[in-house]
């Protein structure tokens, strides 16, 4: 058979390939191919038949042995234990900033103010001053008895039926749980538009977020107290002309969160405080001691006490909408309830009738509840209002006739008229991040005015009968974020703003 015939193009192709061939040839590149190959080989097959150790390195008699660093676990040694020598020396590292306290493990019963106290100079100034204005009688000027006094006044209703009330006060014949109200404008027992901030009411009280912060209910002395995020309550006497540490005793009888603070105008030498690390505790200047009053395994989001119940503790503990009532007598809970579908992170009682309380969760709601029928099983509140987003605050106004609510959805919600059926949504910015304290809306000294912090490094003024923010208080002193605010119950016009540095701003009223 002939060969085919092959192409022009095959016929190029195949006499590149022959001129390619003699061009390797004369450069002999097909035999040092073939050495390389052979070496690699014979190389591969050597290391895989012997193998050369290399000698130890001696250690010389001169050198000091290496010391390798072991954690206690796998020494076997408890996580408590010192772990060097105490005479082993460390140098001596000042910080340059206050830096975040070391955790520190809970103590299951008393803990004495001298261990817990973590300042350089004594705390005697502080234990006497308490202890002074507890044996000194205490005027009553609390903002219900203020509302007593005020002027009343004749209003002629729409049906033509005249009827006497006083502005901003509840009458006692509404008072089993409708509660009417005027409707005409509270006038306000201050001026907000005087309302300033100077540079000596103005203090660095704790290291970090506060959490909670109470005016101590006194008239003759000016003190604060507050607690922030790492356990830690501070007491600043503002007063104090030069006492030791500008008045301020920074004390750490808690491990985590400090969720309240509790103080009672009839006795001023104890304090309430509850905290995330589930502890309740009560600061006793007398015996100079933090009692351990209650201890559970879930955190302790919110506390307070009905005014006509020094002896009852309402606290919310846990995420599953609980709240407990801690009878301090007996040592035991007098009722508990499973009120919401998530924490509780605020409890108020109305002034008139005590029976009747609030509750704001991160549930979505804010609930009236009266507590004279309040079901174990099923528990059923009065009144409901939903919001899109976590309620952080509920809390009556003075006078018991509104509730105000502060969400994350951005709104203040107002509530009034008979039975609380009259809301207003009122539009604020809450939206404070994971590095502040949700903002809380809280009343003044009277029914007219609603105080809450606002992101520009301000305190927005809302106005409970207009219904929007009439005032922004400002001041070039203020530098940082207040979150947290309370109205002095027995100074009007003495508001106190915390922010997350830990610093206290006093604004009050010319």
């Amino acid at each position: 058979m002939a060969p085919p015939k092959l192409t022009e193009y095959e016929k190029k192709r195949l006499e590149n390939i022959r001129r390619n061939d003699q061009m390797m040839a004369a450069l002999k590149i097909h035999s040092t191919v073939s050495q390389l190959s052979a070496a690699t080989k014979r190389q591969k097959v050597g290391l895989s038949k012997s193998y050369k150790l290399s000698p130890e390195k001696k250690v010389a008699k001169s050198q000091s042995p290496i010391v390798i660093r072991r954690s206690l676990r796998t020494r076997g040694m408890p996580p408590d234990s010192g772990g060097l020598d105490y005479s082993v020396e460390t140098p001596d590292r000042s910080p340059t900033r206050i830096s975040k306290p070391r955790p520190s493990p809970r103590v299951m019963g008393p803990l004495s103010m001298r261990d817990a106290y973590s300042g350089t100079e004594s705390d005697r100034a502080l234990i006497d001053t308490i202890l002074f204005l507890e044996k000194k009688p205490q005027v009553d000027v609390s903002i219900k008895k203020k509302f007593d006094r005020c002027e009343a006044v004749k209003m002629e209703q729409s049906d033509g039926i005249s009827h006497d009330s006083v502005k901003g006060v509840v009458k006692d014949e509404y008072l089993d749980y409708g509660i009417k109200i005027d409707d005409k404008e509270t006038e306000s027992c201050v001026d907000v538009w005087s309302m300033g901030l100077k540079k000596e009411n103005i203090a660095r009280v704790l290291p970090g977020r506060i959490m909670a912060v109470r005016f101590l209910p006194c008239n003759d002395v000016r003190m604060i107290v507050a607690g922030n995020k790492f356990g830690n309550v501070a007491f600043w006497n503002m007063d104090s002309k030069g006492e030791e540490g500008d008045g301020i005793f920074l004390y750490r009888h808690h491990t985590g969160p400090i969720s309240g603070i509790l103080c009672q105008q009839s006795c001023l030498s104890k304090i309430y405080t509850s905290c995330y690390d589930g502890f309740l505790r009560l600061m006793n200047a007398e015996k100079e001691v933090f009692d351990l009053v209650y201890s559970g395994d879930d955190a302790i989001f919110s506390l307070s006490q009905r005014p006509n119940d020094m002896n009852g503790l309402y606290f919310g503990e846990g995420r599953g909408g609980g709240l407990n009532i801690w009878d301090e007598r007996t040592g035991r809970f007098s009722s508990q309830w499973i009120l919401h579908e998530d924490r509780i992170n605020s409890i108020d009682f109305n002034s008139q009738n005590p029976n009747i309380m609030a509750t704001s969760s991160t549930d979505g709601t804010a609930c009236l509840w009266d507590l004279r029928s309040v079901n174990a099983d099923k528990a059923k509140s009065l009144k409901i209002l939903n919001h899109n987003r976590a309620v952080h605050s509920a809390y009556f106004s003075p006078s018991g006739s509104f509730l105000a609510t502060t969400s994350a959805d951005n709104t203040v919600g107002i509530l009034g008229g008979v039975n609380f059926e009259d809301t207003s949504m009122i539009y604020h910015y809450n939206q404070t991040g994971r590095w502040l304290s949700p903002f809380r809306g809280i009343w003044g000294w009277d029914d007219s005015s609603i105080f809450i912090g606002n992101m520009k490094r301000g305190v927005d003024v809302i106005s409970c009968s207009q219904r929007r923010s009439i005032l922004t208080l400002q001041s070039s002193h203020m530098s940082a974020i207040p979150c947290r605010f309370d109205a002095h119950p027995c100074k009007v016009g003495m508001l106190a703003g915390a922010t997350t540095g830990g610093q206290v701003y006093v604004w009050t009223s010319s």
